[in-house]
């Protein structure tokens, strides 16, 4: 039975307890607090930046500066830009070394001088022989064994790359060395373009297999004008790839420039010139037995032979004076007539003049030429022909002897299988011999050409078939076509060939730079040889030599180049990729975490010391409505309250000066605005006193327009048109002083007299037609903005076609008073400027400073005329009608000295 008393005990405390212990999860949270803390001490970074060895040593910096540099060259001298700062901050002496300049006499120089250097690098547009600068570096280390050397590298390798590496490997031995490569986008580049039948096809190259996978390659023709675009894809491990163009011949006989769209580099163009374009070449026959054997037939040679370079046109059934009317009709450059007799009646007449006018023709033996009397021939020939072997034949078959070194087959192997064994004889002249082109064993001539007019006529002494010569077998049979195709397209000298054999050259006209921006040439440039066909180098970069009518090209690299990567693994050292971003401290986010740990500590042992409980005791039910109270008040909206955006928008505008222009919706519209009005600015920061702001985009239909005195607005032809607020915003900017640049930027595609009509000004005539736009007239003469700064003739963009359209004059009424027109409150200034000459355009630059855009047509001092317009308007919008006042100018002083 229970014992009363015994309840007592149970209010007697016990003499030893139990201590609490510690949460785990409380733990863990202050050594995490622990772990931030320490962490925060030490000075972590995220991407840090290049490390060297030591921070005592001289430093090389050995930088590759090659094509292949150019579209990562910005990452390649910001990381040498950080080394150099660091090492001025050491107190290191620093040696730069430029690959591509294997005679520099190198040494080291302090820190600001390397700085200064490292800013005037750009990229050259050639291959860089790494491998030729290997002398001069070993004699730098020699001087310094305890220097250390960090190789910005684009990993590229066109053929010497490993004994570059080898031969590095041996100078560094014992040394710190680290390699900076990868990181970056790899480097695309052109080569072998092929205008084949089926349509123009170039090689896309990489070295290395795991980068871009896609792109696309665009066409130009001679002034800049796009002509078409074809995408390229590698294949998983591929190194090249293929773009091809499926074009009409006629349009692709225009291309002049391929580039790899954003791929900034002159190993990403392949230029063309006529020795590129894929004629167009008509073939007649006088034979009727085509068809009944048509593998036997002169026109299945004839095409075969001409299939690799050029279009063979057969000529339909019918007369070959009929065939050859209906070839000149189509305006061709070169005629073929195989075994044609004579070419009669009024055909004749129009033949001789084609010829004269710059036409090849070019004509085969056989029996009905042979037994003609016609005179369209080089040289006078002898009716019937000549048997070379046979039963009745004292003479043996002839074989090819030579090529003349007057004419275009100079340089060809003669072939040792070609037989003749029939023939037609030229008659014998003192001048024979400089209308021979090719010539047989017995001094016969086998191919003979003359100069007539403009153009000429070649002879082949032999049919184009294998009835009397194995010739049409030949591989030289299509080389010998090859080179007179290569005639025909232009006035040509016939011996123009044989002169580039012989040493002529041409001198560089427009040159591409390492960023395949074209410019004029450098002073150490060298002329080429006409028919040049090697890779660019120093002294004959890459572009266009030689006159216009006959331009040569030079390209970064050649058909048979194949990059690949480099092997770094001879060096042994460090190698570390280029840093996408810049550095960033990390110091003060993990500092941030570590007082969020320390208060959570703080917030969790006041709520297991029971002081939550204690604080919300009998207060509970005030506390919670004062709370309720105070989240109600933070979250109901002010009316008063201003919006931040539109605060720091106006703060930001009215900080100064600032061009603006309106956002499109195409994000490559709005980057070239911005990039061309902030070449602008600068423009205007070295040739005036006007030191403006950043440009600033704007979207009408929310940011306030008023802080801005002229605002640059491209018209995109397939963008929505602005709403009715958005237009009423603008027409209240207009009517307040302020002035509207409109650009339709497609003065290229509006032919002469169709301007109004163009894409980009339908639309800009839908935006027109909500405002309230005053009478508008082509700029004249004689107008205040023609000499606000710059004293102009006309307003050039990246197009010079179009015309700038600005408010009309004021006209006066017989009694003298002005009329009346609308928006007329800026001091005269006109309310809407209206160009298609694509200002902005012209103005863009890339962050390097090279275009961004070419122009059209593309004369030397465009881009600088493109600038001063773009100044005029901005002081025109500036100061009114100042330079207009400007003609009271010596009645004031006349005045004042009075």
């Amino acid at each position: 039975m229970d014992f009363p008393p015994t309840r007592l005990l149970l209010d007697i405390a016990p003499k030893e307890e139990t201590p609490a212990r510690t949460p785990w999860w409380l733990t863990l949270l202050r050594l995490t607090l622990a772990a931030l803390v320490i962490l925060a001490a030490a000075g972590p970074m995220w991407n840090p930046p290049v490390s060297t060895a030591t921070a005592q040593a001289p430093l090389v910096v050995l930088i590759d500066d090659g094509w292949s540099s150019a579209s990562s060259f910005d990452a390649r001298l910001r990381t040498a830009t950080d080394l150099v700062a660091r090492a001025q901050a050491d107190g290191r002496g620093v040696a730069l070394v430029p690959l591509s300049e294997p005679t520099r006499d190198l040494s080291f120089e302090t820190p600001d001088a390397a700085a200064a250097r490292l800013r005037t690098l750009r990229p050259k547009p050639h291959a860089v022989e790494r491998a030729d600068t290997l002398p001069a570096i070993g004699r730098l280390l020699a001087g310094t064994p305890e220097a250390e050397i960090v190789w910005l590298s684009d990993s590229v390798d066109l053929g010497r790359g490993g004994e570059f590496v080898s031969g590095l490997a041996k100078l560094v031995e014992g040394r710190a060395l680290t390699v900076v490569a990868g990181g970056v986008r790899p480097a695309l580049a052109l080569a072998a373009a092929d205008n084949a039948a089926g349509g123009l096809a170039v090689k896309v190259l990489r070295a290395d297999a795991d980068g871009t996978s896609a792109g696309t390659v665009r066409a130009l023709d001679l002034r800049g004008l796009p002509l078409g675009e074809a995408t390229f894809s590698f294949a998983g491990g591929a190194r090249e790839t293929e773009a091809k163009f499926e074009l009409p011949v006629e349009i692709r006989n225009d291309i002049a420039r391929l580039e790899i769209v954003g791929e900034a580099s002159a190993g990403a163009v392949q230029l063309l010139d006529k020795r590129w374009r894929r004629r167009t070449v008509g073939v007649v026959t006088g034979s009727t037995a085509e068809t009944a054997q048509p593998l036997l037939a002169s026109t299945f040679y004839l095409s075969r032979a001409l299939g690799p370079f050029a279009d063979a046109r057969i000529a339909e059934r019918g007369s070959p004076a009929e065939a050859v009317t209906q070839f000149i009709d189509q305006r061709l450059p070169m005629m073929v007539l195989a075994d044609v007799g004579n070419v009669a009646g009024e055909a004749r007449e129009k033949l001789s003049r084609w010829v004269e006018d710059g036409g090849v023709l070019v004509r085969f033996a056989g029996p009905r030429l042979a037994a003609a009397d016609d005179d369209l021939v080089p040289v006078r020939l002898r009716r019937g022909g000549r048997v070379l072997g046979g039963s009745l034949s004292w003479e043996q078959p002839q074989r090819l002897a030579s090529f003349s070194h007057e004419g275009p087959f100079v340089g060809l192997p003669v072939p040792e299988d070609v037989t003749i064994t029939r023939q037609v004889l030229a008659e014998p002249d003192s001048s024979l011999v400089d209308h021979t082109w090719a010539a047989l064993a017995d001094g016969t001539p086998l191919v003979t050409a003359a100069k007539r007019g403009k153009g000429m006529v070649v002879l082949f002494h032999v049919t184009a078939d294998t009835r009397w010569s194995d010739l049409p077998l030949s591989g030289a049979f299509v080389e010998m076509l090859r080179r007179i195709v290569g005639l025909s397209g232009a006035a040509v000298d016939p011996d123009s060939t044989a002169q580039a054999a012989g040493g002529e050259t041409v001198a560089p006209t427009r040159l591409l730079d390492g960023y395949g921006v074209f410019g004029p040439p450098p002073p150490t440039a060298r002329p080429v040889a006409a028919g040049y066909t090697g890779r660019a180098t120093a002294d004959n970069p890459p572009g266009f030599y030689g006159p216009p009518e006959g331009l040569v090209a030079v390209n970064t690299l050649i058909a048979a180049d194949r990059p690949k990567a480099l092997d770094f693994a001879p060096l042994g050292g460090r190698v570390e990729p280029y840093r996408a971003t810049e550095p960033q401290d990390l110091r003060g986010p993990v500092f941030l975490g570590a007082i969020a740990l320390a208060f959570l500590d703080a917030v969790v042992v006041f709520w297991l010391a029971g002081g939550l409980a204690r604080l919300t005791g009998w207060r509970r039910a005030p506390a919670a409505l004062l709370l309720g109270v105070g989240l109600a008040l933070a979250a109901t909206p002010s009316p008063l309250r201003a919006d931040p955006a539109a605060d720091a928008f106006a703060a930001k505008a009215t900080s100064g000066t600032r061009l603006a222009f309106v956002t499109t919706g195409n994000a490559e519209v709005d980057a070239i605005s911005k990039s061309g009005l902030q070449s602008l600015t600068v423009f205007l920061g070295q040739r005036t006193a006007l030191e403006a702001g950043e440009p600033l985009a704007l979207d009408i239909s929310r940011d306030e327009l008023a802080f801005f005195p002229v605002i640059y607005w491209p018209i995109v032809p397939d963008a929505p048109k602005p709403s009715a607020q958005a237009l009423a915003r603008v027409d209240a900017y207009m009517k307040q002083g302020g002035t509207i640049l409109f650009d339709t930027r497609d003065a290229v595609e509006a032919a002469p007299g169709s301007e109004m009509r163009s894409p980009g000004m339908v639309a800009l005539r839908g935006i027109l037609s909500s405002l309230d736009i005053p009478e508008l007239e082509p700029i004249p003469k004689e107008h205040v903005l023609t000499k606000t700064f710059f004293l102009l003739r006309d307003f050039p963009g990246r197009f010079t076609a179009g015309r700038l359209w600005v408010e009309a004059m004021p006209a006066s009424d017989p009694d003298g008073a002005e009329e009346r027109r609308p928006a007329r409150a800026g001091d005269g200034v006109s309310s809407i400027l209206i160009t298609s000459n694509d200002l902005a355009g012209a103005w863009a630059t890339r962050p390097d400073g090279q275009a961004l855009l070419p122009l059209v047509p593309g004369e030397p001092r465009q881009r600088e005329h493109a600038f001063r317009a773009g100044v005029n308007i901005v002081m025109y919008a500036l100061t009114g009608n100042y330079k207009a006042d400007q003609v009271h100018v010596p009645a004031l002083l006349e005045r004042l000295g009075q």
